[in-house]
């Protein structure tokens, strides 16, 4: 192979070594994202169970106190 086209190769090569840092990186950084919004999700998944469970109490005391009067 002549120079010119070894130095292309090369810088190609590196190009692509380059991208291929970028991604994974960005990957990286995509898939602490991805756990944050789970755990978020989680998270409001279990405060929207609580109020849930609170208001059908509430509910539930509302309707004793109507049936006691």
């Amino acid at each position: 192979m002549s120079e010119p086209t070894l130095k292309s190769l090369e810088h190609k090569l590196d190009a692509l070594l380059d991208q291929f840092q970028r991604l994974e990186q960005e990957n990286q950084l995509l898939k602490a994202e991805r756990s944050a919004w789970q755990a978020e999700r989680a998270k409001l998944i279990k405060q929207n169970e609580l109020a849930r469970d609170r208001v059908e109490a509430m509910i539930v005391r509302l309707r004793a106190m109507e049936q006691s009067e």
